[in-house]
């Protein structure tokens, strides 16, 4: 075998990879083979080291967590001293006619010496330690174990929204709240172990009385029986022992038993025990200095043992003494220091008190708000997909505009319902819905072969029948005809509509300088000329907005550009401008309606109706539509009508009018719940022919 394999052994063995195993299989050695005395006495010494190690490792560990291997090492110091109860009752049953020694020097010290050598006073301190085990320390730490595992159960909902809530708000980050979520999980696991473990603390001291009670019946029987002794020898012999092995066992048993006490009572936060003592039982002087006062009236009463009472007395007065000036100290101190702070300029004072732009909280761009049931939706480590369903509408709306869309903040709203949501604009709500989580959303697309059982709604993103299912109908719903999709994409669909209506609300100053950045690469003579030689960077601002408000892309932004650099010398009007750009993107606007169809069908208006508008807009009544209310009203039912039917026949509402009007009337149907393209003649390209599939307006008179 290579020198390099056997080292790296050698050194995963010193590291402990082994010991456990081992650790179990002295163990079961103990049980089923002899141990000779000299070894007990190494094994029992052992124990009892052990014992005292975990007592002051539970003390000095600054939060439970901390010690999380506790539980796993109670099972098997318990499972070590029952083993040596085992291999100690052997040598105790075969040796015990020979003496005092012949089960080890730790059982004889602790059957002669601990008790005097009279087994009376050692069966009643046993008894005792029995007492102290069973009915108080283990008792009281199972029972908190319990309440601590349940309570802490409880409370791990709550302690992972205060997490995520966290998160959201931008008070943590990705790092702290997944340690944060780790102690949380940490702390149940520990406390769930810890309930199961006291279990085994129990179960140790009852074996206790059973083996001692086993033992001595057991040594009476051998030893007089077999080994012919009398009654009184055997008596003394087997029950010193006895008492000896029951009592290095149970020691080390207390020992562990207030360990595990003393882990779950304490506070799972990350201060010295010895400390928290001190700081919390000796922090007001008061207490001190009456009990000083009491212990000195009850020294001084014929009888009492005056010298320690007075002595304690003397003690508590000492300390409370010392607290007290301790406070006057820290009172001189900050009185000191807040005397140093008055003496700053006073102009200091003031700039401190004073609000900065730091206390303002500016506006989310894009915002999402949840309720607390749909946290887990935007938490990828419970799984949730919102977050990448976001950033992939963030990231295709960018590709289809043509620049970069703003973040989406996210953060909970505990006034919402709790399946609630809400996405706002600049601090302004837009859209809510509520959805649910454990369901799907079956939407109906027009035509379907049956009906579901379920909560029926309004999908949100474009108000389509739609029912709320469970899980398991999703095969059902598919095969009916109906469109399914999960809560998160309900939202985040939700999420894309309406930034697609808003775009132009997303695009400011900054998204336009980018632009202008990213153009000056390719054309930087071109942007030279245009901005702000020619156009000033609002008026370019503004017939951005006015594109993307007719749902007209950025990408080709050098022909934008060069279009209003060949435009700009005709017209300043920021709807002149408009016009003339949509002219120069014809094919792009008449091919993102229509695809690459050579034919488009259209709508125009009545010649009356159309007339009509020319003449307001050349008189200069461009604010709106000169029409009366009932026949805009008409105008409207027949623009949503005329679309309807469109859209059932598969094809583009597409609106066709005359140059001055198409801004007017684009203004209009923007109005109306059907999406209605308006075009101008001007913007049909050459190799597209136009079919008329309706007229509108016909009511109008000249």
């Amino acid at each position: 075998m290579d020198k390099a394999v056997i080292l790296d052994n050698v050194r995963g063995l010193s590291k402990g990879n082994i010991g456990v195993p081992l650790l179990l299989l002295v163990i079961l050695a103990m049980v089923t083979l002899p141990v000779p005395p000299f070894l007990l006495d190494v094994l029992f010494t052992f124990n009892i080291a052990l014992s005292i190690v975990v007592l002051l490792v539970c003390v000095y560990s600054d939060r439970p967590l901390d010690f999380a291997i506790f539980p796993t090492i109670i099972l098997i110091a318990t499972l070590m001293r029952l083993s040596l109860n085992v291999a100690s009752t052997r040598v105790v049953l075969l040796a015990g006619h020979e003496g005092g020694d012949a089960a080890g020097k730790v059982i004889e010290a602790f059957g002669e010496v601990v008790v005097g050598g009279n087994y009376v006073v050692g069966f009643v301190v046993f008894l005792i330690l029995i007492i102290i085990n069973f009915v108080v320390v283990t008792k009281g730490a199972g029972r908190i174990s319990e309440v601590s595992a349940r309570f802490t159960l409880d409370a791990m909902p709550g302690k992972q929204k205060a997490i995520d809530a966290d998160l959201n708000a931008g008070l943590i980050g990705q790092e702290e709240a997944r340690a944060r979520r780790q102690d949380v999980t940490q702390e149940a696991d520990f406390y769930g172990s810890m309930d199961g473990a006291s279990k085994f603390v129990r179960g140790d001291a009852v074996a206790g009385i059973l083996i001692l009670v086993i033992n001595l019946l057991g040594g009476l029987g051998i030893g007089m029986l077999q080994h012919d002794l009398d009654f009184e020898t055997a008596m003394r012999f087997y029950s010193l022992l006895t008492i000896g092995d029951g009592l290095v066992a149970q020691i080390p048993s207390l020992l562990l038993s207030t360990a595990a006490a003393i882990m779950v009572t304490r506070q799972n936060v990350s201060h010295d025990m010895g400390k928290q003592v001190i700081s919390q039982m000796f922090a007001s002087p008061k207490a001190l200095a009456v009990s000083a006062g009491i212990m000195t009236i009850m020294g001084i009463i014929p009888g009492m043992p005056h010298v320690a009472f007075l002595s304690l007395a003397a003690a508590s007065g000492g300390g409370a003494w010392w607290v007290i000036q301790k406070e006057k100290q820290k009172a001189a101190d900050e009185a000191q220091s807040a005397q140093e702070q008055a003496e700053l300029p006073l102009e200091d004072e003031a700039e401190k008190k004073d609000l900065d732009w730091d206390d303002v909280m500016p506006v989310d761009m894009i915002g999402l708000e949840v309720g607390y049931r749909l946290i887990p939706m935007v938490d990828k480590m419970q799984g949730g997909q919102l977050l990448s369903r976001i950033k992939g509408v963030r990231k295709k709306l960018s590709q289809d505009l043509g620049f970069l869309v703003p973040s989406v903040h996210i953060r909970d709203n505990l006034d919402l319902l709790p399946g609630a949501y809400r996405i706002t604009l600049m601090g302004v709500v837009v859209g809510e819905s509520e959805v649910y989580p454990d369901r799907e959303l079956a939407i109906n697309p027009g035509q379907v072969f049956g009906k579901l059982q379920g909560v029926e709604v309004k999908d949100p993103a474009f108000g389509l029948d739609a029912i709320w299912i469970e899980q398991s109908q999703k095969e059902q719903a598919q095969s009916l005809g109906y469109t399914v999709v999960d809560a998160s994409t309900v939202v985040a669909t939700h999420l894309n509509q309406l930034l697609q209506v808003h775009a132009h609300e997303l695009l400011g100053h900054e998204e336009v300088q980018q632009l202008l950045d990213m153009l000056t690469k390719t054309s930087p003579k071109l942007v030279e000329e245009l901005v702000p030689g020619k156009v000033s960077f609002s008026v370019l601002l503004k017939v951005l907005q006015n594109l993307l408000m007719e749902q007209v892309p950025l990408k080709d932004f050098r022909t934008i550009a060069e279009s209003l650099a060949d435009a700009v010398n005709r017209t300043q009007d920021p709807l002149g401008l408009t016009a003339a750009v949509r002219i120069s993107l014809a094919r792009l606007i008449v091919q993102n309606i229509n695809g690459s169809e050579a034919e488009l069908p259209v709508i125009t208006l009545a010649p009356q109706l159309e007339q009509l508008l020319l003449n307001s807009v050349q008189q200069g009544q461009d604010n709106g539509l000169v029409l009366e209310p009932g026949m805009a009203e008409r105008l409207q039912s027949s623009l949503s009508e005329t679309a309807t039917q469109q859209e059932m026949m598969g094809r583009p509402s597409v609106l066709l009018v005359a140059a001055p009007v198409r801004p007017l009337m684009s203004k209009f149907v923007r109005y109306g719940e059907h999406h209605i393209h308006v075009l101008s003649y001007q913007e049909i390209p050459e190799n597209k022919k136009v079919t008329i599939v309706a007229t509108v307006g016909g009511e109008v008179n000249g």
